[in-house]
């Protein structure tokens, strides 16, 4: 019993201690990831915001925006025309969600949004199937998915873009949303349906510009990891990886969905490679699901959420 407890407790901590550059370089990986997940649990946060409901439907919308523009790539399209199309086709998308799905809801219950959202992930997986196709698919941005060393430590080119990229976008979707008018106009919307459209806010503007702004964030997701590991169906999977982010960081919080990314991202590499080989591997897969139930059982509302008390 002791010597297991050794191994699980003690070993791991002398490995990362005997080699610090490999170390480093899993951390380097862990935050790369988790930007891409922060990224992509922003666009849960923006349209939970804007509309009080959690989209199922983000995580096909990476897929669907990859797809879309893989698909025309793939028809002869030069890269930035495929790109704009692509950006043209979300757009067109978050509108027809605001008149076809939201519009007629206006004030509903929230399960009811949150069944559209699902009704909406499986139409828009069966529709890209059935206009794409389902084999995977090779996405080629320009960027070699090669490595450079730095101070002794391996990075990859293609993990540091797509860092540096999320981070980016991140950073100004936070400005912008805490900032700026449409911002301050989406937290009423999310407070108040009613009370924002009786002080003048356009409750369908508003969600027009949330819902395109999630579909710019799906493209970026989208091209990041397709150009890594391939458009293909499980895309949607690993952009479910933002539910323990979100559960981690509080779901109204655009700074939660950045920490939360970033706790999950190194949490889970740091564990695959120390811990997964004292218990068979994979623990990448379940990890950030284990770690949002404890947070779940000490603090349910995340890191940066509000704690809601209800007086009877």
């Amino acid at each position: 019993m002791l010597e297991l407890l050794y191994a699980v407790l003690v070993g791991p901590v002398k490995d990362m201690a005997g080699a610090p550059a490999f170390l480093a370089e899993v951390i380097i990986g862990g935050l790369a990831a988790g930007l891409m997940y922060s990224l992509v649990a922003l666009g849960f946060v923006l349209i939970y915001k804007a509309s009080g409901v959690f989209n199922f439907a983000q995580g096909v919308m990476v897929l669907f925006a990859a797809l879309t523009l893989v698909g025309l790539m793939e028809r002869g399209a030069p890269l930035a025309l495929a790109l704009l199309a692509t950006m043209a086709v979300m757009g067109a998308l978050a509108f027809a969600i605001e008149r076809v799905v939201l519009r007629p809801l206006v004030n509903q219950e929230q399960i009811i949004l949150f069944m559209a959202t699902i009704g909406l992930n499986f139409f828009l997986e069966g529709f890209g199937e059935l206009v794409w196709g389902s084999n995977v698919k090779r996405l080629d941005v320009g960027i070699p998915d090669s490595s450079f060393m730095v101070l002794g430590v391996q990075v990859n080119r293609l993990e540091l873009t797509a860092a540096i990229t999320a981070a980016v976008l991140v950073a100004v979707m936070a400005v912008f949303f805490q900032r700026t008018r449409i911002g301050r106009a989406l937290r009423a919307v999310a407070d108040d349906h009613e009370a924002a459209l009786s002080i003048g806010i356009p409750l369908n503007t508003i969600w027009i510009v949330v819902w395109s702004a999630a579909g710019l964030v799906a493209i970026v997701a989208g091209i990041m990891w397709g150009a890594k590991s391939g458009v293909q169906f499980s895309l949607s999977l690993i952009a479910l990886k933002a539910l323990p982010v979100l559960i981690l960081g509080g779901f109204t919080s655009v700074p939660g969905a950045i920490v939360g990314g970033l706790i999950i991202g190194v949490g889970e590499k740091i564990a695959e490679v120390y811990w997964g080989p004292l218990v068979g591997g994979a623990i990448e897969n379940w990890f950030a699901y284990v770690l949002a139930l404890a947070f779940l059982l000490v603090r349910p509302q995340g890191l940066f959420g509000e704690r809601i008390i209800e007086r009877v």
